[in-house]
């Protein structure tokens, strides 16, 4: 305990650029480890980059192929064998299921890794946290997720999520966005208080700067009127009147508004545009339908209404954009809603933290090598509800 206590202390008082050197440092005194390397995950999740300092930097590794990625991907430690009888440790780094990287920690000899092993865990828990408070101080660590350079319009928009994905014991959340570097006017936003669970997923018109903005004053002016305690379609009727205002009907935005009780799993719903619903419920992928309204800002004070959704332990919610099934193979064929509920039943024993990149896995292999003409978002919602003990 004292050496976990030594590096949890040596992390908060750390500079914000500095957590990498102080972990290294701490880990090798009071661990004797022999080798630390901290890897972040690249916006498109699909490889782990090194936080390092030049001449240092290391090769980017697969999260699809690689020890690293195993701890990434399972969330939980994963043990590699070294020469000499080493072993090193890769340890997940994630906050509140959201997953931000790996720690790799490479110790002197099997026994170590597996005397310590806990506590290392627990050690690069406290290094995540500190990871998402230094973002605010320094660029280092966003600069590290970067295998290539983002677009102004991607910039704009990974700014504005709130992460990649969330967990509680009621429900877990994964989501992702393509093209991770380019992406335009698709966005999500959640959140969430003791007995709620607000989920917003967006599909913003037009292309580069001008959708991001777009998605910027529509995403903002609904957190202005979510944090104004307002019902769901308050906020819906205050976004539309912001941006018709700015935009005089010339371009709007489609949502799909969700409020979840988290006691009982029923949800206040406003459908306005076009992302869409699946839901994996025994075995079977149906398509949920709901009274379509208008989309915000395209005429003046729209009123919105508020339909009725219940959602049972075991679901899973699969909200995607139309640039995901509406996308075209080379052939000209478009993905559809057969080849959605296929990927989705095929991902079903998937985390939900990980399905949205193995669906826009599959839909890249039906797109070909075709570049995206749209952006592609899905978000995934498990759904576990609330058990009696957790509500009293």
């Amino acid at each position: 305990m004292k050496r976990f206590l030594a590096a949890e202390r040596a992390l908060r008082t750390a500079a914000p650029h500095e957590l990498l050197d102080a972990i290294r440092a701490v880990l090798i005194e009071q661990y004797g480890a022999e080798d630390i390397e901290l890897f972040m995950a690249d916006y498109s999740l699909s490889v782990l980059q090194p936080v390092s300092v030049l001449p240092h930097t290391l090769e980017p590794v697969s999260v699809h192929s690689s020890p690293a990625g195993r701890a990434f991907g399972s969330q939980k430690p994963y043990r590699e064998k070294g020469p000499n009888g080493r072993t090193r440790l890769h340890l997940p780094v994630s906050v509140r299921g959201d997953r931000l990287g790996v720690l790799s920690v490479t110790l002197s000899d099997g026994d170590a890794a597996q005397r310590w092993e806990s506590e290392l865990e627990d050690v690069a828990g406290v290094l995540g946290h500190e990871l998402v408070v230094a973002e605010r101080d320094t660029d280092l660590y966003l600069q590290a997720r970067r295998k290539d350079r983002l677009t102004l319009a991607a910039e704009m928009q990974w700014q504005l999520l709130p992460g990649r994905a969330c967990s509680r014991p009621e429900y877990e959340l994964g989501a992702q966005l393509e093209p991770a570097y380019a992406i335009f006017g698709d966005n999500f936003d959640w959140s969430a208080t003791a007995d709620h669970l607000m989920l917003y997923v967006t599909n913003g018109m037009g292309e580069g700067i001008e959708a991001s903005l777009l998605t910027n004053l529509a995403i903002n002016a609904l957190r202005n009127a979510r944090r104004a305690g307002l019902p769901l379609a308050d906020q819906a009727a205050l976004a539309d009147q912001a941006v018709y205002a700015h935009y005089r009907g010339h371009c709007y935005l489609s949502v799909l508004m969700f409020d979840f009780d988290l006691a009982t799993g029923r949800a206040s719903v406003v459908d306005a545009g076009s992302p869409q619903l699946l839901r994996l419920r025994g075995g079977t992928v149906e398509h949920v339908d709901f009274d379509a309204q208008l989309p915000l800002g395209m005429f003046e004070e729209t009123d919105y209404i508020a339909q009725e959704f219940q959602a049972e332990p075991g679901d899973r919610l699969i909200f995607v954009s139309d640039g995901v099934h509406a996308v075209a193979s080379p052939r000209g064929e478009t993905y559809g809603e057969t080849a959605l509920a296929r990927a989705i039943h095929s991902t079903r024993l998937l985390p939900a933290a990980e399905v949205p990149r193995a669906i826009l896995r599959e839909l890249t292999g039906h797109r070909g090598e075709a570049m995206p003409d749209d952006d592609a978002l899905i978000v995934c919602l498990d759904w576990h509800g609330r058990t009696p003990a957790q509500s009293d």
